[in-house]
């Protein structure tokens, strides 16, 4: 008698839970996997924190001479209901503003509306560099804006489409006027929100613009929609990132950027970056000198302290987007030498790895592999498939929100620390759920390197980087 065959189960395989989001209701209940529906549920986690945001939120408005209106009847949007016509497993009714956020949203009035000049597009077309003759127009109007900051909460900026030619500089020129604005905005303090005709006025599923839009401006006037559940306290989760600033001689200097600094909430604090000379170069790739390292870990630590009273964390996760070199590791350890645990881990985007999920043998599922699933190839070295199957926001059926393809694992490698690999993975795939800029279930990528890399391009456009901390809604 042959023995009947037996499921083959690579070693070192799971898959983990979907990580639950809490929202604003006292009720320790109060949490849900999918984030829209627990904004519906329970109404967002800052609604009944003392001094979270001004009711209503007053938002001035940029647009280009006689659209103005434009904006406003968006606003007037955000208050409507719109039924989802995209997305239909995922994307849930949405109801208005003030019953979702309970609180108010509109223009902040006539007072605080910019109208660009009506001849800017001829200026644009007819400038030799057009890209400094756009961005010379809205730094004007930011100017006049932050005269009256005590008049709004956030600036809604109207592009035109005929004004693309200046959206990026020419060739050789690093230059982004979304990053730019954004740099010279939060230099002034003032949170922005771009609106184009493309993504924001004409884009035919209202109901998934007024969810975007919707989380961003009760985040960008300083709520806060959710938090992680359920994440051990006394954690605190740092994000690094760098962004070349060329100078005028042989030398290069780097924009070194830390994301915000989570608490163990996972709710966001504020980023701090550091300007560097010297950084040594392995490739295109770039690393601090310990002493670098050393200052930007102090400076995140501080971060972190004065949101807690001054308390020193029990244990810090480091996350980068290379390798941490030895001398890395050492002004890490130098930065924090009163914390327990400090774990550092390189978290790599392209691996050539893939999975498929197989549901019968020899028979590939329609769907990818669950969201979630794990595979350690070694003590400090583990798969984790952030993208990929999520029944759990689809009321049990499969949902695949990139659609087509076959998802990517990122790689875990951990450089110091100790403890699971699986708590390692379980906290990076709640981290790819902490994006308030946009209404998806998830990002590939966890939050503290999302924002990294959207901080660094936006800080080399500052044509002044101070040594002091920023909110992140500034740059969102």
């Amino acid at each position: 008698m042959t023995a009947s065959p037996q499921p083959f189960q690579l070693p070192g395989y799971s898959v983990l839970h979907e990580q639950e989001l809490r929202f604003g209701s006292e009720d320790p209940k109060a949490v849900d996997a999918h984030p829209l529906q627990g904004l519906l549920r329970f109404g967002p986690y800052s609604q009944d924190k003392l001094a979270a945001i001004a009711d209503p939120i007053r938002v001035a408005i940029i647009a280009p001479a006689g659209q103005v209106e434009r904006v406003n009847g968006l606003l007037r949007e955000l208050q409507q209901s719109h039924q989802p016509r995209e997305r239909p497993r995922y994307l849930p009714s949405f109801p208005g503003c003030a019953k979702i956020f309970h609180v108010n949203m509109g223009p902040a009035g006539p007072q605080t509306n910019v109208e660009l000049p009506g001849d800017l597009t001829e200026q644009i077309k007819a400038a030799e560099k057009p890209h400094l003759k756009l961005a010379e127009a809205l730094q004007h109007a930011l100017r006049a804006l932050s005269h009256q900051r005590d008049a709004f909460d956030v600036v809604y900026i109207l592009l035109d489409k005929a004004w693309e030619p200046g959206f990026y500089g020419g060739e050789g020129d690093d230059f982004n006027l979304h990053d730019y604005v954004k740099a010279i905005a939060a230099f002034e303090g003032i949170p922005t929100q771009f609106l184009n005709e493309d993504r924001s006025l004409a884009y035919y599923c209202r109901a998934s613009v007024m969810w975007r839009l919707g989380i961003a401006l009760y985040t960008k006037a300083g709520g806060v929609p959710w938090v992680l559940a359920n994440i051990d306290p006394g954690t605190a989760y740092i994000g690094i990132d760098y962004a070349l600033r060329p100078n005028t001689d042989s030398d290069s200097r780097f924009a070194i950027c830390c994301s915000q600094v989570f608490d163990a909430e996972g709710s966001g604090l504020e980023f701090v970056a550091y300007e560097a000379s010297g950084v040594r170069m392995f490739g295109k790739n770039p690393f601090l000198h310990r002493d670098q390292m050393m200052k930007v870990m102090s400076r995140s630590l501080a971060v972190y302290q004065r949101k807690h009273a001054g308390a020193v964390p029990s244990r810090i996760v480091v996350h980068k987007n290379t390798e941490f070199k030895p001398y890395e590791i050492d002004g890490v350890f130098d930065a924090f030498p009163n914390t327990e645990n400090v774990e550092l881990i390189h978290v790599q985007q392209n691996c050539g790895w893939r999975g498929v999920y197989i549901t019968k043998p020899q028979q590939p599922n329609r769907y990818p592999c669950l969201r979630g699933s794990t595979f350690q190839l070694g003590p400090h070295t583990s798969l984790l498939w952030t993208q990929g199957d999520l029944p759990v926001v689809a009321n049990g059926q499969s949902y695949f929100k990139e659609g087509k393809g076959i998802p990517e694992p990122l790689i875990l490698n951990r450089h110091a620390g100790r403890g699971a690999m699986d708590d390692l993975c379980k906290e990076t795939l709640a981290l790819t759920k902490m994006d308030w800029n946009n209404d998806a279930p998830y990002d590939r990528m966890p939050v503290t390197l999302n924002f990294a890399g959207t901080l660094a391009s936006v800080v080399k456009q500052m044509p002044k980087l101070e040594p002091r901390s920023y909110p992140v809604r500034l740059f969102m």
